[in-house]
C-alpha cells in the first residue's frame, strides 16, 4: 500500500502520486494553481462537528479516531471511492493542519491500511 501523507502546503513533488486532498476545508491562503490537487474528498474528512471538538488537540487523539472511524464506517461511498484510488497505485493524503503526526490525515492512512489489509 502505497499511502504518503503531506502537508498541502509543502511543495508538490512528481514523487507524490495521485494527490488527494483529506480535508473538509480548503488550505486557508493556498491558491488552486499552487496546491496541484487531483482530487478533493471532502467527505472522508471529519465532520465539522469533530473537527470542531478536537481542535488538534493531542490529549483527545485516541477518541477523535474512534469517533472519526465511525464517521468513516457510515461514509461507504466516499470510502468506497477512497480505496479504489489506493489500490491503482502511489497516492499522497493532503492536509492543512500544523500538527503533522496526529491529524485526519494520519487516522485515516490508519483506517485505510486496516481496512485494505
Amino acid at each position: 500500500m502505497n499511502i504518503f501523507i503531506k502537508r498541502a502546503y509543502e511543495k508538490p513533488d512528481l514523487n507524490d502520486g495521485l494527490r488527494i486532498l483529506v480535508d473538509r476545508l480548503w488550505p486557508r491562503g493556498l491558491s488552486k494553481a499552487d496546491a496541484k490537487i487531483d482530487v478533493w474528498l471532502k467527505s472522508v474528512a471529519p465532520s465539522n462537528d469533530l473537527r470542531k471538538w478536537y481542535q488538534h488537540d493531542v490529549q483527545k487523539w485516541d477518541e477523535f479516531k474512534k469517533r472519526y472511524f465511525a464517521e468513516l464506517d457510515r461514509e461507504k461511498e466516499a470510502v468506497n471511492e477512497l480505496f479504489e484510488y489506493v489500490k491503482k497505485g502511489k497516492v499522497t493524503f493532503l492536509y492543512s493542519a500544523k500538527e503533522s503526526l496526529k491529524n485526519n490525515a494520519t487516522a485515516l492512512k490508519e483506517y485505510v491500511g486496516s481496512a485494505l489489509s
